[in-house]
């Protein structure tokens, strides 16, 4: 088995195990250096967007290829594989931000629920009843386990290190300002759509696990997928949480307020109840059976290249 296959398996299986780098994380790094650089180059132009995002991700690749290059011996590509696929995944502490706010509902204390909530969504949840949090939880386990955990696998796959800590600076610039703001309008123009397009063989790969990751609901799962997923005003989102929707048999999206004025009337997703606090756990199962079927999928999809430049060798 490849360095890089190695690498991939062993930084998942690190993710699970441990979360985040509880200290001197290297996305808050590339969080504040992303905040630096935008004080200097920052103008209410998509132009000046686009350079501020091409600079950080390309200097972010050219970062994880000159690391990948260092690293000439097997054993110390999957070392290094490793570490960066242990550090951009973030499936396990999206799992403990999930289990925290289902405590805080099972208790029935709804105020700490609402503000533990705000760890996971961007929208305003201080008026959330019991269903809407348990809504507003289950959407952001199905698209973050896209965004933090398959996609990441899946650059990692198709380009190792480079691909990894390049995917992971364009989705930190996307959180960063790709907001539909006065401010990032225009300048976060270029960093939402390149967090779309990397996120797209994520989001539906993320729709096929989910599909498969029970078959009794498989059926269900894909109608959700074929019908709703397009209404989304994500490309990607929408097709994860259409599928998690059919897949757990509840309905998912509805009018979402955002802090300030703005009001998001997101189209309904599935054919089922109201979610329930009790979904929030069946969601989280749900998004760790898809995310080892993505490390698997990854490790194997990695070995191709190898494969192929053994055949060209001995041709």
């Amino acid at each position: 088995m490849s360095g890089r296959a190695v690498g991939l398996l062993l930084g998942y299986a690190a993710d699970r195990l441990l979360g985040d780098p509880v200290r001197h994380h290297p996305v808050a790094g590339f969080g504040a250096v992303a905040d630096a650089v935008e004080h200097r180059l920052y103008a209410d132009s998509r132009a000046w967007g686009a350079l501020h995002t091409a600079a950080l991700v390309g200097g972010a690749v050219a970062l994880g290829a000159a690391a990948e290059r260092s690293a000439t011996r097997p054993v110390a590509r999957a070392v290094l594989t490793a570490v960066v696929t242990w550090t951009v995944l973030g499936g396990r502490s999206l799992e403990r931000e999930a289990a925290a706010v289902h405590g805080q509902v099972v208790v029935e204390d709804l105020p700490a629920a609402r503000r533990r909530l705000m760890h996971l969504v961007g929208r305003d949840t201080s008026a959330l009843d019991e269903s809407q949090i348990a809504r507003a939880v289950v959407e952001s386990v199905a698209e973050n386990t896209s965004d933090a955990v398959v996609a990441p696998l899946v650059w990692g796959a198709v380009a190792g290190v480079p691909g990894l800590l390049g995917y992971r600076a364009a989705n930190t610039l996307d959180a960063m300002i790709g907001h539909r703001s006065a401010r990032y309008e225009r300048f976060g123009w270029a960093a939402a759509r390149l967090d779309d397009v990397l996120n797209l063989p994520g989001s539906r790969l993320s729709g096929l696990l989910t599909l498969s990751a029970d078959p009794r609901r498989a059926r269900d799962a894909w109608r959700a997928w074929r019908r709703d997923a397009a209404r989304h005003p994500s490309p990607n989102a929408g097709v994860v949480e259409a599928a998690f929707a059919g897949a757990l048999g509840i309905r998912l999206g509805g009018t979402n307020t955002y802090y300030g004025t703005r009001v998001e009337h997101r189209a309904v997703m599935g054919d089922g109840r109201a979610p329930a606090a009790r979904d929030i756990v069946r969601a989280v199962a749900l998004a760790r059976r898809v995310g080892l079927g993505a490390a698997g999928v990854a490790a194997v999809a990695s070995l191709v290249p190898l494969r192929r430049s053994r055949r060209g060798r001995r041709s």
